[in-house]
């Protein structure tokens, strides 16, 4: 009888020799990371549940991404904790200002195939681009952790996502996952592992799997899981061959499967004020826009700023539109400006950040006013989530961004050439 990719993850790590959906298991976490959001709450709670020291300080990441530059009272206390506790109990994994910590935990090799990853954020689905079962958790429950090295899991059901064809040009990941958000609704995926295969997956880069597992917890998933291949073992630095039983089973009992064809995808864009309104971008072009962002752990990576040079390359962002870049990482930063990508959006006209959470988290550095509308290529468009509750979000891929960014309305970037 086989398996879902999330099943045998989480039964090898437990240790047992079958499961089934709704069973629950004890993992033993092959690595935890807290950030600063929950720093003084983390703090507290394992001091209250009477820990004096952590289980396995080398299982254990702490991360300023998302209160760097500190914007309100409070956020210094938050930094404070993060190094106190860093400091009291010998956390060598200790990353300040380096980048948005799920950009961060792929990338510095935190999280690879087969591992079971838990952190304090929702969008801890991003890992499972690298085949690693990751999912968000509470303040409360990493304290536990810390203290013990054990969490409960329950085993999830699942749906295998198959998506065949090439691509158009034009179209990108990005595309793929707001498509079946709008097939899902933010609901069904709710406890369930998406687990994502055909030839066009076949085909993705690692960048553009992380986009989609970032975004499987829009629609409630528990995980968003890719299959290895050999792009996989590569990014993430392990053996082939040590990890290609991360498969799939043919035989492997799924709650439902949804099929899409590649060249049956278009441009698609969230409409406020919720992820799962997804919409062709023929019925919402020419929408005025304001504001434009490329950045956030879902498409801030190289690849994705690569998207947005190609197209405004000698080309000027539209007059009255702020244009917002950041990057994901401190590496992906150097990595741009090597190729030349950070030169071509400066003189387009970008305002280019430093790698944090940025604009997506609401906070600091482009918040939007009454009346004003935003195209970004984050994950969440919620009311007030990036400033006034009477502003607008709506959600694109890059190429959609930068091709809106320099003609001030939401514009198919299928009329450019690039």
């Amino acid at each position: 009888m086989g398996y879902t990719l999330a099943e045998k993850i989480l039964m090898r790590n437990a240790k047992i020799k079958s499961c089934r959906p709704g069973d629950i298991v004890i993992t033993k976490p092959d690595m935890v990371m807290f950030h600063d959001i929950y720093t003084p709450f983390v703090y507290d709670k394992f001091k209250e549940m009477g820990f004096t020291r952590v289980w396995d300080k080398s299982k254990i990441a702490i991360m300023l991404d998302h209160l760097l530059p500190t914007c309100l009272k409070d956020d210094p206390r938050h930094l404070r904790y993060g190094y106190k506790f860093a400091e009291e109990f010998d956390i060598d994994n200790f990353h300040a200002a380096e980048g948005i910590s799920h950009q961060l935990i792929p990338e510095l090799r935190y999280a690879k195939p087969g591992n079971v990853v838990y952190v304090t954020d929702s969008h801890t689905t991003t890992y499972g681009a690298v085949s690693c079962f990751s999912t968000g958790i509470g303040y409360t429950e990493m304290a536990s952790i810390l203290g013990t090295g054990e969490l409960w899991a329950r085993i999830p059901s699942a749906i295998k996502i198959q998506i065949d064809g090439t691509l158009p040009q034009g179209v990108y990941a990005k595309d793929i996952i707001l498509r079946i958000l709008g097939d899902l609704k933010a609901d069904g995926g709710t406890y369930k592992s998406l687990e994502f295969c055909g030839t066009t997956v076949d085909e993705l880069s690692i960048d553009s799997r992380l986009t989609i597992s970032n975004m499987a917890v829009e629609c409630g998933a528990k995980a968003g899981l890719f299959a290895v291949d050999q792009k996989t073992a590569e990014y993430s630095g392990v053996n082939y061959e040590d990890v290609k039983w991360i498969c799939f089973d043919e035989d492997a009992e799924y709650e439902s499967i949804m099929h899409y064809t590649a060249e049956d995808f278009v441009p698609y864009i969230a409409c406020p004020p919720y992820v799962d309104n997804v919409h062709p971008i023929t019925e919402v072009q020419d929408v005025e826009v304001h504001e434009v962002f490329i950045g956030s752990c879902t498409n801030g990576r190289l690849e994705d700023l690569a998207i947005a040079a190609n197209i405004l390359k000698d080309k000027k962002v539209s007059k009255f539109v702020k244009f917002i870049v950041t990057p994901a990482s401190i590496k992906i930063f150097k990595d741009a400006i090597d190729a030349g990508y950070i030169e071509i959006l400066v003189k387009a006209g970008a305002m280019v950040t430093h790698p944090y959470c940025s604009l997506c988290q609401g906070r600091s550095s482009g918040l939007m006013a009454e009346n004003e509308v935003l195209l970004g290529t984050n994950n969440r468009n919620f009311l007030g989530r990036m400033g006034s509750a009477k502003a607008k979000t709506y959600l694109s891929s890059p190429a959609v961004a930068a091709a809106s960014a320099i003609t001030g309305k939401i514009t198919d970037p299928r009329v450019f050439k690039f």
